[in-house]
């Protein structure tokens, strides 16, 4: 039989102790928590049947702790250790729904008898479901619950699903989640970032080759999508794939089969296909960059990930679970954050989302000399956050541009003579400079310091 598992919140650490061994010599599965706003983080992981909270704590208090959490899952019980000052709180917070409250010193059989009861009624109550699928994805924000919920849905299907959103936002993060929500969950989950590997070795690495197929292919390679048999396949920054492929893509998609490079025949493969971007597609359609067929063949399912300024509800949760498994990365005692420090934190823009956030937090976590990171550090983190990295994609599209901008100058605008000099065909060359809006003709009237 599962155990009830109870969540202990109590800045303690010898009361929090000692509750946690009575609770497990009576048959309890105990996560403990030394604070408010880590118990909130622990419940965005996973949900209790029970919470068992001091009342008077640094931070946030119990009663504060209870109102979240009584905001989030009215059905949670909540149990709070309260002293004889703060009774009349507690009785005013069990007519709100607060399950129960004990005065210290307590009766542990009474406390033991107590979370029996309450366990109980979490065990019967319709939001006790399992949220394993969704274990990485810190939030108690509305929109981000209702994305989940539709994220959920959508993986008992084997519908192909698109995912858009801001650069940071957590999109692999949610294709893996929706993965392990799906009856495809025991089988491989393989991800690709489209825009990273370069469109000659791209096509290998998704339809795979055969032995001899080109120079340096001594063996015969599977690809991405033979190995993914039976599970999923997750295609990040898919805006990104070269043309040619998309053509491949959309027969795997329609034909369920693959042509690795070189061989004759095609292969039947079993995947889901999963795919990202941050890019607006509807554009690049209408620029001639993805094929419209193909689009329509992804975005069967859509789920749009809010940007973290959009979902300013979870920094705090997020800021919270960052601090706790750096701070066990890196073997330092830092326990949270000094008030004004969690406000600062809350009140920046984040441009790079919930990736620039976990690297401000692990600059601070790096730095911190004390176990309460200071507003002062984060202000630096902020400020000397590192110059803005392109991806490789859009890096190599900004070189071939102006690659092809020095030759057309250097040419006044020959686009044989451009072709001769990089080492490519003429229709190459003229699809290149098709892609990158440049016209030869306004080449020819400029002088070569133009």
């Amino acid at each position: 039989m599962k155990k009830p598992s109870i969540l202990v919140v109590d800045d303690d650490a010898a009361l929090r102790a000692l509750i946690t061994l009575r609770l497990e010599a009576n048959g309890f599965r105990v996560d403990a928590v030394d604070s408010g706003e880590a118990a909130l983080t622990q419940l965005a992981l996973a949900r209790p049947d029970a919470v068992l909270t001091d009342m008077q704590m640094q931070g946030m208090d119990g009663m504060a702790l209870f109102r979240a959490i009584h905001a989030r899952d009215p059905a949670l019980p909540v149990i709070v250790l309260t002293a004889h000052g703060t009774i009349p709180d507690a009785v005013a917070a069990t007519q709100q729904g607060l399950f129960g409250y004990l005065t210290k010193p307590y009766d542990a059989p009474t406390l033991v008898d107590l979370l029996r009861r309450a366990t109980r009624l979490a065990g019967s109550a319709p939001d006790a479901v399992d949220d394993q699928w969704r274990s990485e994805i810190v939030t108690a924000s509305p929109a981000m619950e209702t994305l989940l919920a539709e994220a959920r849905l959508a993986a008992q299907s084997g519908a192909a699903l698109l995912i858009q959103g801001e650069s940071g936002t957590g999109k692999e993060l949610l294709a893996r989640a929706i993965h392990r929500a799906s009856p495809r969950y025991a089988h491989p989950f393989v991800a690709i970032n489209c825009g990273a590997i370069p469109a000659e070795l791209l096509e290998s690495e998704l339809f795979g080759h055969v032995k001899g197929a080109f120079t340096g292919a001594g063996r015969d390679h599977p690809g991405l999508f033979q190995s993914a048999d039976g599970g999923t396949v997750f295609l990040d920054e898919v805006g990104d794939m070269p043309l040619p492929l998309q053509v491949k893509l959309l027969r795997v998609l329609q034909e369920g089969e693959v042509r690795p490079v070189g061989a004759t025949e095609a292969r039947r493969v079993d995947v889901r296909i999963l795919s990202a971007t941050h890019r607006d597609l509807d554009e690049a359609i209408a620029e001639g960059r993805f094929r419209e067929d193909l689009y329509y063949r992804l975005n069967v399912v859509n789920l749009t990930l809010p940007p973290l300024r959009a979902r300013r509800e979870d920094i705090p949760l997020l800021a919270q679970h960052f601090l706790a498994t750096l701070a066990a990365r890196y073997q330092r005692r830092i326990h949270g954050f000094a008030p004004d420090a969690l406000d600062m934190l809350a009140a920046a823009d984040w441009p790079g989302n919930i990736r620039q956030l976990h690297n401000v937090l692990e600059q601070c976590v790096a730095l911190c000399p004390t176990s309460t990171i200071p507003a002062a550090l984060v202000a630096r983190a902020l400020r000397d956050k590192p110059a803005e990295i392109q991806p490789l994609a859009e890096a190599r599209a900004a070189f071939e541009r102006d690659y092809l901008v020095s030759l057309l100058k250097l040419t006044r605008g020959q686009a044989s003579e451009v072709a001769r000099l990089a080492g490519r065909n003429r229709t190459e060359v003229y699809r290149l400079l098709q892609r990158h809006g440049l016209d030869p003709a306004l080449f020819r009237s400029r002088d070569d310091a133009g």
